[in-house]
């Protein structure tokens, strides 16, 4: 087995540290979320805390880690009589973002099954985890089935599986651990809710801090056993004090102030639900019983805040994590209920830190205003008169929920939320003969093919006798995301301030649904004389929605333009990712100008797109009294389907759910 990097060589990332040893002392606080770029330690301090973790006794022979103590009377392994346990080391166990529902929840033991005619349950990593560390890399992009089953069994404390037959319950407490970038697309809110904690991780901009990591990374790379015993006097301490604050916890007083406190920043903050409360008073016990203290204090209360309440607050996606750090103090003072001579005390600083450290800006935060003379290079300053006919760029108005678009057919792209698409993991639809290796057997067509040649094959026993061309794979289907590239019309027709202000109110509400969508998306603009790509396709939807917010209008209407340039792009695309299907979402009014016969221009590009059965949707923002129709005009020559501002609310009486219409014969045969 490989060594693990210690714990406390770690350097830096004084929040993430801390998180993870609350969670050591009280497991009761429930997980914790790890968010960050790559490259941050995120996985590495995960994997060292398992070091750390106190031994778990368990019942010799039990697969699912009886505790002998109190065993579980409902255990598939049990009963199990009185008797001494066996000690051994807490486990880690991974969740693979790939993983089957077999894998994690248990199955049918097959071989069992079909060689000795047994109904055998055979655990997953479920029943590995109980008592120890559940742990999700990349857990943004874990299948939607297996976060349903992940958010049973963390609310239940149990896995119940009822499939092919078998029916089992068993305990299933784990301390969860996820970690992940949020750049590739966020958590649903029900699993986020679930991560008692979170912290936020970033690479340090500090010099001599980043020169220490480089130092003690190749120092481990080159003699990982030499390296943690540098280091096993600081682990042995550490690990000394966590087991004394697991043992100071039950003495740990919460008293009616800090439980005030809890409760007016809760409500101050407008989470949802109670589980904040609860998690918040758990962490400040937690905290206070890691300073080696028996009493709650305010400063107890606001790092409890400060790693419990960011990813419940409500907010947009886009919107900056974290608190208003002002506010929180306000709301603690307001509700600290001492007299004047009272105050106190700070948190003791020890390993992993007492407290938060200060915040530091990162690099892509904006500066504070100081004048006109800094906005965007190439964009016409706010305030300033702009030149040639371009306008300023407008906010956009607050977005709002949207209908569904969906790419017609069958696809077989990366797994997501948008459209149907064949898929290893998601529900059965059905059997069929394997093509190449067997992935996932599809039992009972694979015993109905077996049975009418049981007596030809000679069986006398209770075991089925299968042979290789009685085997059947299992047909799943799920969703995928796609890759939605938007046109958008920034000309003169477009630039009234309101209206502009609605058109990327639009779009920004269509980039929030790709983004839950995990889609990937791409940005592509059109004014003046030509189109540009303002976004190649990229998973960071938050980038796009940065380049609309300095998205400038006026000038012509080069609409074919921008047709060509999505062709170029979705033509490349299609090389890099071709089972990644596309959505083109135009937003325009349909108007053509510039150049010679724009009209006819932009018709022809539109059919150069119909013709390769790109899947599209135009949305009309044409506006007044008189309407034109050209929008539809264009909807009609790319194939798709014209939606106006109003219609794409999903509140909107046109509809719940809007499918593109495509002309793609291989789309339609799929269908």
């Amino acid at each position: 087995m490989s060594t693990p990097y210690p714990f406390t060589a770690i350097v830096g990332q004084d929040d993430l540290r801390l998180g993870l040893l609350l969670n050591a002392v009280s497991p009761a606080v429930g997980g914790v979320l790890v968010r960050g770029e790559k490259g941050t330690a995120k996985s590495t301090a995960v994997r060292a805390l398992a070091a750390l973790m106190p031994e778990v006794g368990v019942v010799p022979g039990c697969r699912f880690s009886c505790d002998p103590a109190s065993p579980d009377p409902a255990c598939p392994d049990g009963p199990h009589g009185a008797g001494d346990g066996v000690s051994r080391a807490a486990r880690t166990v991974e969740l693979p973002v790939g993983a089957s529902e077999d894998r994690l929840v248990g199955a049918l033991d097959i071989e069992r099954a079909l060689s000795e005619g047994v109904k055998a349950f055979e655990p997953g990593l479920l029943a590995d985890a109980h008592r120890g560390i559940l742990y999700v890399d990349e857990v943004n992009l874990l299948h939607d089935h297996l976060v349903d089953l992940l958010l049973d069994a963390a609310a239940m404390g149990a896995s119940y599986v009822e499939r092919e037959g078998v029916s089992v319950r068993h305990a299933a407490r784990f301390l969860l651990v996820g970690t992940m970038n949020p750049e590739e697309g966020e958590l649903r809110p029900q699993l986020l809710d679930r991560f008692g904690l979170t912290v936020e991780v970033a690479a340090s901009r500090e010099t001599d801090q980043r020169v220490e990591v480089v130092r003690r990374r190749l120092a481990y790379d080159d003699d990982p056993a030499g390296f943690a015993a540098r280091w096993a006097e600081e682990e042995g301490a550490l690990r000394e004090r966590i087991a004394a604050a697991r043992s100071l916890l039950p003495q740990v007083a919460l008293g009616d102030r800090a439980l005030r406190q809890i409760a007016a920043t809760c409500a101050a903050f407008e989470v949802d639900g109670m589980r904040a409360d609860i998690v918040m008073a758990r962490t400040a016990t937690a905290l206070a019983a890691w300073a080696g203290r028996t009493d709650v204090l305010a400063d107890d209360v606001r790092q409890a805040a400060l790693l419990a309440l960011p990813h419940r607050r409500r907010r947009n996606p886009f919107d900056a994590p974290g608190l208003d750090e002002d506010k929180l103090d306000d709301t603690l003072e307001q509700n600290s209920g001492r007299g004047d001579g009272e105050e106190d005390d700070p948190d003791p600083d020890g390993p992993g830190g007492g407290g938060r450290p200060p915040r530091e800006d990162g690099p892509d935060t904006p500066p504070e205003s100081g004048g006109e003379d800094e906005d965007t290079p190439g964009l016409p300053p706010q305030g300033r008169p702009a030149g040639s006919g371009e306008q300023q760029p407008v906010r956009a108005a607050e977005p709002f929920r949207t209908k569904m678009l969906s790419v017609p057919g069958l696809g077989e792209g990366a797994a997501g939320r948008r459209s149907r698409a064949r898929t290893e993991h998601g529900r059965t639809t059905g059997a069929r003969r394997p093509e190449g290796a067997l992935t996932k057997l599809h039992l009972a067509a694979t015993v109905q093919a077996a049975a009418p040649h049981q007596r030809a094959r000679g069986r006398s026993g209770r075991g089925l006798v299968v042979r290789r061309d009685d085997l059947r794979q299992a047909t799943r289907e799920g969703r995928e995301g796609n890759l939605v590239l938007f046109v958008v019309d920034g000309s003169g027709s477009m630039a009234a301030r309101q209206r502009m202000g609605a058109v990327k109110g639009a779009v920004l509400s269509l980039l929030l649904d790709a983004y839950q969508r995990r889609d990937k998306v791409g940005l592509i603009t059109f004014r003046g004389k030509g189109a540009e790509v303002a976004l190649p396709p990229t998973s960071s939807v938050d980038a796009a929605a940065a380049r609309l917010e300095t998205l400038p209008t006026g000038g012509r209407t080069p609409l074919a333009a921008g047709l060509l340039k999505a062709h170029d792009v979705l033509r490349v695309e299609r090389l890099r990712d071709p089972s990644r299907r596309p959505l083109l979402v135009v937003v325009t009014d349909g108007r053509a100008t510039g150049g010679p016969e724009p009209v006819a221009l932009a018709a022809r590009a539109a059919r150069l797109l119909e013709a390769e059965g790109t899947a599209s949707v135009v949305v009309d923002c044409e506006s007044g009294v008189v309407r034109l129709g050209l929008a539809g005009r264009l909807a009609h020559d790319l194939g798709g389907t014209a939606v106006t501002l109003d219609e794409l609310r999903a509140d909107s009486i046109a509809g719940l759910v809007r499918d593109v219409q495509g002309t793609n014969g291989v789309n339609r045969k799929a269908a």
